[in-house]
């Protein structure tokens, strides 16, 4: 038998005016871990639904081979009688039903007359959960479960499945470091197991600590396969491969010319929205001048989304006490339309929940947030509203066939483009960004980075969240820390470092 458990060839996918894939092969060797990288809509999402037979044969070009055969998948069923199985970024578990339900979903363990054998399938199930590191009663419903225990109940349903070949998207894009250092433990231990994987991410320290070899796709074409075991590889070169270029500097230089204090936020308190008593935020306080770029740092659970959402609008929480003021003087944010009308958006952490109406178009979406500039006496102007978004879509190089291209169509780079350019129409003072390129490919990441200095160099002040400490770092003139709803300190930007930023982010504080 070959040493090849995958074969793709000449692998062409074209939707309505786009060529999402052209001429792409893929090899991948039985046991190994192969990480499959690129700029958002490289191709890579794509050319993992050909094979796993989303996309059924007759709707693409090439030939797909399993252990040397050639394989005809009409459906995803075919694609997991061979053996493959796809987790996707979005889940796929039915939240009211147990893990065991889940993770039998569609290949139901009965006995007699079609009757679900209750006993075998929650034995078998607590087996696989212990196959993946997961020790919760299997008759616990999903929906009592955190993303990356989910994550896990989807690795033990491909495995019920008996694959053999497992294609991970994103697995680790809404996991913390302990939950993301689990998940890659395991794909480690599958391999021991002769389980191949496929792992698509854009974390590329992810990729090179666990993959054994990578394969770049750059505008829906192979463009290099390296292999990891030479040590050779570094992330500069992966990232050469995926943008067609060198990037001298992940972060683009800038000179910022600082003004007096726009924005002073005081004494911010808030609750819990439905459990009396618990407290998200004690009496945090921060300010930001014009055209300076702020950043919030902080772990898993230290409220930077709770205090950035209660500020705009009070949209989250159950608010107890503070005071928000512009220019010195206290300003009204009791609803989201009062911190719009003060100069405040707020560009959310769930592009795709909270930011975006995805089936609405790119027009649509551009403009949604500041209706009144595309108006006339109420009645939305068709005219001045496409204008509108062509300027934004041209200024913010959303790639996409047309503005009434629907938004969930496009890239996660360029989703996210269309959200901050919602905002940005509204010619906002305050800018908070919530984890702005989470989920998006170094090239996006970089024009996103433009646009926000950008806005900072026209006077805008910019409190931008994020995870990555090398991003804040590198991005901002001064970081707040918080750690359990406490802000503990502020660093300026040449004073700080991802050291000094750790030992606030984990001291409370007075």
């Amino acid at each position: 038998m070959s040493d090849l458990i995958l074969q793709m060839r000449g692998i062409g996918k074209e939707f309505p005016g786009v060529r999402a894939l052209t001429d792409v092969d893929l090899r991948v060797t039985r046991g190994e871990i192969r990480a499959l990288v690129g700029e958002n809509g490289a191709g890579k999402s794509t050319l993992m639904k050909v094979l796993g037979g989303v996309y059924p044969h007759g709707d693409y070009a090439g030939e797909i081979l399993v252990d040397g055969v050639e394989q005809v998948f009409s459906g995803v069923r075919d694609s997991e009688r061979a053996g493959i199985a796809i987790i996707h970024q979005e889940l796929a578990l039915v939240p009211q039903l147990s893990i065991a339900e889940n993770i039998f979903l569609g290949n139901e363990r009965v006995r007699g007359a079609g009757r679900i054998d209750w006993g075998r399938t929650s034995s078998e199930a607590r087996e696989l959960l212990r196959r993946v590191g997961l020790d919760e009663d299997p008759t616990l419903p999903v929906s009592a479960l955190g993303v990356g225990k989910q994550q896990l109940v989807e690795i033990a349903k491909a495995l019920s499945k008996r694959v053999r070949l497992l294609i991970l998207d994103e697995p680790t894009s809404a996991l913390n470091e302990t939950e993301s250092e689990n998940l890659l433990a395991l794909l480690g231990e599958l391999k021991e197991q002769g389980i191949t994987s496929i792992l698509i991410s854009h974390k590329l320290g992810e990729v090179t600590r666990v993959a054994d070899t990578i394969t770049v796709l750059r505008d829906g074409r192979t463009v290099e396969t390296m292999a990891l075991s030479g040590g050779a590889v570094t992330e500069d070169r992966i990232i050469s491969a995926m943008v067609g270029r060198d990037l001298e500097h992940r972060f683009p230089e800038r000179t910022p010319d600082i003004g007096e204090v726009r924005f002073e936020v005081r004494d911010w308190t808030v609750d819990h929205p439905t459990q009396l008593g618990r407290r998200l935020i004690d009496r945090a306080g921060l300010t930001i001048r014009r055209g300076e770029i702020v950043g919030l740092a902080g772990l898993m659970g230290a409220g930077r989304t709770e205090l950035a959402m209660s500020v705009f609008g009070r949209s989250y929480g159950r608010y107890v006490s503070g005071t928000v003021r512009k220019d010195g003087t206290e300003i009204r944010t009791g609803s989201v339309a009062d911190a719009v009308a003060s100069g405040i958006a707020y560009v959310p952490e769930d592009r795709k929940e909270l930011g975006l109406i995805l089936d609405d178009d790119i027009r649509r979406n551009l403009t949604l947030a500041g209706l009144r500039r595309v108006s006339r006496r109420t009645v939305i102007d068709p005219a001045r509203e496409s204008v509108a978004a062509e300027r934004l879509r041209g200024q913010l190089r959303v790639k996409s066939r047309d503005i009434f291209q629907a938004a969930g169509n496009l890239s996660g780079g360029n989703q996210q483009k269309v959200v901050l350019g919602k905002w940005m129409f509204t010619e906002p003072e305050l800018l908070i960004l919530d984890e702005p390129t989470r989920g998006i490919d170094v090239g996006a990441k970089y024009e996103i980075y433009l646009i926000i200095q950008r806005l900072a160099e026209e006077g805008a002040s910019v409190l931008m969240i994020s995870s990555e400490l090398p991003e804040l770092l590198g991005m901002c003139d001064r970081v707040y820390a918080m750690c359990e709803g406490r802000i503990t300190g502020d660093v300026a930007r040449d004073e700080a470092d991802q050291e000094s930023l750790m030992r606030l982010m984990t001291t409370t504080g007075s």
